[in-house]
């Protein structure tokens, strides 16, 4: 009994709140909540975030794309058009704010603050642009020009390091950059990318262009091709030199669907060779692709290009819906992306994570992308200069690199050369090629200059003494003394450079451009830049912080960023 009445009085006490008209959401008189928590979605902003949509479909993966529209259309992101885009997306604002602070090429704008001026200039301060001046460049801009009407930053390598130095108006990249050259280009508005004169789909397919891969559509064996890519000796050309053909079969052994993705995020300072080729000759790397993806059986292409390339990008744009008129792809079979300012995306998972909508982080391997890659999915990763030769090998025949050998090596390089040589540019050399025969085909050192260091690989690949000028730059025979050849990029530097400033240089980069995801990267790049910027190098600690770097790095960038500190203090003590 006693239980039963203590029932009904509690009915009573929860009922009769309602009873009041109260209702139990309301706080007080006045004081009901009448929008949701947050930010409040503003009409103007959401009708802006429409019409730069249109019909695209609201995927969560697009999410960089459409960070692009509103930063190309209204110079900044701001936290309305971030609430906006959040309200198509059906998610998060913390996410898409995440993803947008990720990346250098996205101005991310609070309430209050004042959004960025119309006109940016990014310097490039790349190793072969900072030999050229370029600090100078910059701080006489900054002093120049009118900070309110016009914004000077620092940029990492925009991939014209045979240009240098190099500056980027809006999308319009000025070559041999100067004051007089900015100035005469704010004044003409000239600030949208240029692009240059390059073989279209119907000049290439004139010239045979594209019968090959269809040949192969019609009556290929994968495993034939395959296997003449291996005939041929081809290893990625990225950097890291696996292999090519190999991986097609490590595709295949997943399950579909599969996916390729074509890794066109030259962000190595100074690598160039993939824009050299894409401005001139697209359709062999295109077809290329189309030849792999045939390979593997891909359901749909990705290629990912780093946000530097304007013209690149136009180029691939016209060439894409080209190939789409012609029928030889079905509509949106090639995807399209566009990075945002990050290195680390060269990383094969990170390219992937952007690709995927994400902050551009390494992942955890294993499992590998070619059996987990995008959306889960197998995956062929492939670099633009190796699918360049995936359709020169199925069109010309193994022979066109493994015919032509030097110093024990086979194949062909493309030497992307930069620094005190008289002849900057790609230059295509037998693949066992020193750094003697390279300044060799750049007509030699500058007027003035006497050789004195060398690197063989972009910054991951530190530093060489001109002493080591008879070691071929190859795959494996730069291993033994501790450096590698990377993706080729060779900077020169003369008796009227400081390898200890160099170095610096280096260091500076990987810096800025770690992803922050691990401690031994983060922490340990800055470190280094700190202890390097001494009058006198902490060597002991330095080798202590390298190893810790090496060991314990997620990906290659932490991994290959000591070794301009190692080879530095090996090969050039007397300046440390």
């Amino acid at each position: 009994m006693e239980c039963r009445h203590l029932w009904q009085h509690e009915v009573e006490v929860i009922v009769a709140p309602l009873d009041n008209s109260k209702g139990v959401w309301k706080s007080g008189k006045g004081k009901g909540r009448k929008t949701p928590k947050g930010r409040q979605l503003e009409d103007q902003a959401h009708s802006e975030v429409l019409e730069l949509l249109g019909d695209r479909p609201r995927n969560r993966d697009l999410l960089i794309e459409f960070l692009h529209l509103i930063q190309d259309k209204f110079g900044h992101l701001s936290a309305a058009h971030i609430r906006a885009l959040a309200e198509e997306l059906r998610t998060g604002q913390a996410e898409i704010y995440e993803v947008a602070s990720f990346y250098a090429h996205f101005d991310v704008v609070r309430e209050g603050e004042t959004p960025p001026p119309a006109l940016t200039i990014r310097v490039c301060d790349s190793l072969s642009c900072e030999l050229a001046g370029a600090q100078q460049l910059q701080k006489a801009l900054e002093d120049g020009l009118d900070a309110s009407q016009v914004r000077v930053l620092r940029a990492p390598c925009m991939g014209r390091c045979d240009t240098a130095p190099v500056l980027e108006i809006g999308h319009n990249h000025i070559d041999h950059a100067t004051v007089e050259k900015v100035e005469a280009a704010i004044a003409a508005d000239d600030t949208h990318a240029h692009v240059p004169d390059y073989e279209t789909f119907a000049a290439y397919e004139a010239d045979g262009g594209y019968a090959t891969l269809k040949d192969l559509r019609a009556n290929g064996d994968w495993e034939a091709v395959q296997a003449k890519v291996k005939e041929a000796g081809l290893r990625g050309l990225g950097g890291a030199g696996f292999p090519s053909g190999t991986k097609w079969g490590f595709v295949r052994a997943n399950e579909g669907p599969r996916y390729l993705a074509v890794n066109g995020d030259e962000g190595e300072p100074g690598t160039f060779k993939d824009r050299y080729y894409l401005e001139r000759t697209p359709h062999v790397f295109l077809e290329g692709m189309l030849i792999a993806a045939w390979a593997v059986e891909a359901e749909k292409a990705f290629i990912y290009m780093r946000d530097e390339y304007p013209a690149v990008l136009e180029i691939l744009r016209r060439e894409i819906k080209a190939l789409e008129d012609a029928g030889i792809v079905e509509a949106g079979y090639i995807d399209l992306r566009r990075g945002a300012g990050a290195y680390i995306c060269g990383e094969e998972s990170a390219m992937i994570e952007s690709i995927e909508g994400k902050r551009g982080e390494p992942r955890h391997r294993p499992p590998f992308v070619a059996q987990v890659g995008i959306f889960g999915r197998p995956t062929l990763v492939h670099n633009v200069e190796t699918l360049y030769w995936v359709c020169k090998i199925n069109r010309e025949g193994p022979e066109c690199l493994n015919s032509v050998e030097k110093n024990g090596r086979k194949g062909l390089r493309s030497y992307s050369v930069s620094g005190r040589v008289k002849n900057p540019g790609v230059h295509l050399l037998p693949a066992g090629s020193t750094i003697t025969d390279i300044i060799e085909a750049c007509g030699g050192m500058l007027e003035g200059h006497t050789f004195k260091a060398y690197q063989p690989g972009g910054p991951s690949s530190g530093l060489l003494p001109a002493s080591m000028h008879d070691v071929p730059l190859d795959f494996d025979t730069l291993q033994p003394h501790g450096t590698f050849i990377g993706s080729a990029a060779v900077v020169v530097l003369s008796d009227q450079d400081s390898a200890r400033d160099a170095a610096l240089n280096m260091l500076r980069f990987f810096e800025d451009e770690s992803c922050g995801q691990c401690t031994p990267c983060r922490v340990g790049c800055e470190k280094a830049v700190k202890l390097m910027s001494e009058k006198k190098w902490d060597q002991g600690l330095l080798e202590e912080l390298s190893t810790a770097m090496v060991d314990a790095s997620i990906c290659g960038l932490g991994q290959a960023a000591p070794n301009p500190i190692r080879l530095t203090m090996k090969h050039f003590p007397e300046e440390v």
